[in-house]
């Protein structure tokens, strides 16, 4: 209940050591003593952001009742009063650190849909005490926190997935069969393209001093802030907008690229890029000048990455990303009229191929295939049942396999396992590297301008996380986190 939070207060928690010993981050949950099930066969779930979209993740996985909710974390209560209000029993915290030691012997699961730079920290905080996690798209804030928590979900024996629900789609294996059935052909080009931001984006870092909301301490802008560096309180971060905020967000390609590059990274099969370029959209608010905005993610962008031939795909494969509203034009086997990606093409995938094109829409809905002999090939309706489920019963898939447990055929059957959205994650977040190493510059000598020495194709080692051909962008691999939340 409301009152629960403040049986302990952070103050007292951190002086006790746990945190800085980091106590509760290194025992999983199988040392404990105990199952992963609680006695009644259903799983005690705990909620990691509880308001918008972290509402939704918690009511599916809940499942009408199949599942407990026993706890709710949110530093703001008033964006989670909707689920406060439906699991009246839950108790309520403000900091995850908190909840995760209060009931370690409790919890079986967590659902994590907070901002993108809060995804890895808490994520790697349940995991570490053998809590199976399901976390919102992108799985992380920057590369190399996917890596280490793919890596991690392997180590600590957890079932994992990440909310881009669209993997659950049974469109995506209707495309997946086009392509196997050689109906496609070889494919060696991709479009991808968004119409977010459809937030303010490409503006000035907010300098006013602003007042928190009511319903908000101090305490608890400083955890909504968490492992990013010190920024204070603005409108233009909480709710919502933070996306567009380096220090906070991932900017389009995080909002999006998790939902629209997953049907071509599924059904070709595709693996950790090789290069990558940018060109990004600029913003003059006085003549001749063009205003540079390191911190903020730019008002629209242009990604081209390259990917070497697969299992599925025996070909090489250029991913051209646009967003800001930018999209692609008709290729040669799609009618003039007729829409791309989605109805009024605002989103969408298409997969070109020697024998046709694969256009696709968000989540992977409504898939066509044009082929060469002037033929269209549709996806058939779905099963009624299919169709009723939430999200494409994404997160029910998830909670039925933590129940069966690491390894078990339910496990290896999910979508979107860390294994699979953690290369994904890598991949999106390749584009936003590139973006940052853009806008690079120093002064030249003469003081006449600036030179942007970023604006260069860049070469990917993926095995080794690392820009081969300009050290200087290897700084947007990671981050540098702030005191007590490395």
């Amino acid at each position: 209940m409301m009152s629960d939070k403040k049986t302990k207060s952070r103050r007292d928690f951190i002086k006790t050591g746990a945190l800085a010993a980091g106590s509760f981050f290194i025992v999983p949950r199988y040392v404990l003593g105990r199952g992963f099930l609680a006695p009644s066969d259903k799983l005690n779930i705990a909620a990691i952001g509880a308001g918008g979209k972290g509402y939704s993740d918690i009511i599916n996985a809940w499942n009408n009742g199949a599942n407990n909710v026993v706890a709710l974390c949110d530093v703001d209560a008033v964006r989670a009063k909707a689920a406060i209000e439906k699991f009246p029993d839950a108790r309520f915290y403000e900091d995850f650190r908190l909840m995760l030691e209060d009931l370690r012997d409790t919890i079986d699961a967590v659902t994590i849909s907070t901002p993108d730079h809060t995804h890895a920290v808490a994520a790697m905080a349940a995991m570490q005490l053998g809590k199976h996690v399901y976390v919102q798209k992108p799985l992380t804030h920057n590369i190399r926190e996917a890596r280490q928590l793919t890596e991690a979900a392997r180590q600590y024996r957890i079932v994992s997935q990440m909310g881009n629900q669209g993997a659950s789609n049974p469109s995506q294996k209707v495309m997946m069969d086009w392509l196997d059935k050689g109906l496609v052909g070889k494919v060696n080009e991709v479009y991808v393209w968004t119409d977010r931001p459809v937030w303010p984006q490409g503006i000035p870092v907010p300098t006013e001093a602003m007042s928190l909301p009511e319903a908000m301490s101090t305490e608890d802008w400083d955890l909504w802030i968490g492992p990013a560096q010190w920024a204070a309180y603005h409108p233009l971060y909480h709710p919502f907008k933070w996306r567009g905020w380096w220090n906070f967000g991932t900017g389009a390609l995080g909002d999006m690229g998790c939902h629209l590059i997953d049907p071509a990274f599924r059904v070709l099969g595709l693996g950790y890029p090789t290069e990558v370029e940018c060109s990004v959209g600029q913003v003059f608010l006085q003549d001749w000048v063009p205003e540079h905005i390191p911190d903020g993610c730019p008002p629209s962008s242009s990604v081209r990455l390259k990917f070497l031939p697969s299992a599925r795909n025996k070909s090489e494969v250029t991913l051209i990303w646009s967003d800001g509203g930018i999209r692609p034009f008709h290729p040669a086997l799609i009618p003039n009229d007729a829409p791309l990606g989605e109805a009024d093409s605002s989103n969408g995938v298409l997969m070109i191929g020697a024998k046709g094109v694969i256009s696709c829409g968000i989540y992977g809905m409504n898939p066509v295939l044009y082929l060469k002999n002037g033929r269209k090939m549709e996806m058939q309706p779905a099963p009624e049942s299919a169709s009723r489920l939430p999200e494409f019963g994404h997160q029910l898939a998830w909670v039925e396999a933590c129940k069966a447990g690491f390894g078990s055929a339910a496990h290896r059957s999910l979508t979107s396992s860390f294994d699979y959205a953690g290369p994904l994650t890598e991949t999106v977040l390749m584009g936003n590297l590139a973006i940052r190493s853009y806008n690079l510059r120093r002064a030249r000598a003469n003081g006449r301008g600036y030179d942007y020495y970023g604006r260069r194709k860049l070469l990917w080692n993926g095995a080794r996380m690392e820009i081969t051909n300009f050290a200087e962008a290897n700084q947007f691999v990671g981050r540098t986190y702030r005191e007590g939340w490395q």
